[in-house]
């Protein structure tokens, strides 16, 4: 695996630079990272999807941590469908995701007490050049060229989770964006009508993709026309 993890892209992005608040609701974005991290090894060729499940087909580890702890759990167990790996992996992950930042130096971890007792933590960016560098190609795909596997998979992911008010656009142009960002997600095979004649790749992250889109829609309701963008 090369770069920076998609689950740590998404992350960044779903939170703000000064405050350190994530501007996604919390059930959303801890769909989304289980997503991310599953998407990320059937990119990387470790898992697929077979006969209703997925499974590990390849257990060699990438070379991140966060990435092979999934690996590992789903080798360890039985096969499950996408929607029960998103709903299984999703309890965790965006805590040890941002220690991770955390430690290299991209976040910190503002540890503030709320009425005296309740421990509230903020990750304002300290480094921001990993997630300039995310928007960047994202703003250049969204400008109409065409993306590369992972940004792809990347703006898949902001589609579904109804991200583009992150990518700092309003109004019309965040109406052009999702549209765009749906194109992308369908050009790359990455949503819409699953094909699992298609090579192993594409399906997986397909079903791993219409798996949070269930899960997304029902912890928030499905997109309204006059739904804010």
């Amino acid at each position: 695996m090369t770069g920076v993890p998609l689950a740590e892209e998404l992350l960044l992005l779903a939170y703000d630079d000064e405050t350190g608040k994530a501007t996604l609701p919390r059930i959303s974005l801890d769909l989304g990272m289980a997503a991310a991290v599953l998407i990320e090894l059937a990119l990387a060729g470790r898992i697929a999807y077979t006969d209703g499940a997925l499974t590990a087909v390849d257990p060699t580890p990438t070379g991140e941590p966060v990435t092979d702890a999934v690996l590992a759990k789903i080798v360890a167990d039985t096969p499950h469908s996408p929607s029960s790996w998103v709903q299984r992996l999703r309890h965790g992950l965006r805590d040890r995701i941002l220690g991770d930042l955390c430690e290299q130096g991209v976040v910190r971890d503002v540890d503030e007490t709320e009425l005296g007792f309740i421990h509230v933590h903020r990750y304002p960016v300290v480094d921001p050049t990993v997630e300039e560098e995310t928007r960047q190609r994202l703003a250049v795909v969204l400008t109409g060229a065409a993306p590369d596997e992972r940004t792809a998979a990347l703006a898949t992911l902001v589609a579904v989770l109804r991200m583009e008010s992150a990518l700092g656009v309003t109004g019309e142009d965040a109406d052009a964006a999702r549209r765009r960002l749906e194109e992308i997600a369908s050009g790359a095979g990455f949503s819409g009508e699953v094909n699992l004649e298609d090579s192993v790749i594409r399906p997986s992250v397909a079903l791993v993709v219409a798996a949070l889109g269930r899960a997304v829609e029902h912890a928030l309701g499905p997109r309204r026309p006059s739904e804010p963008r």
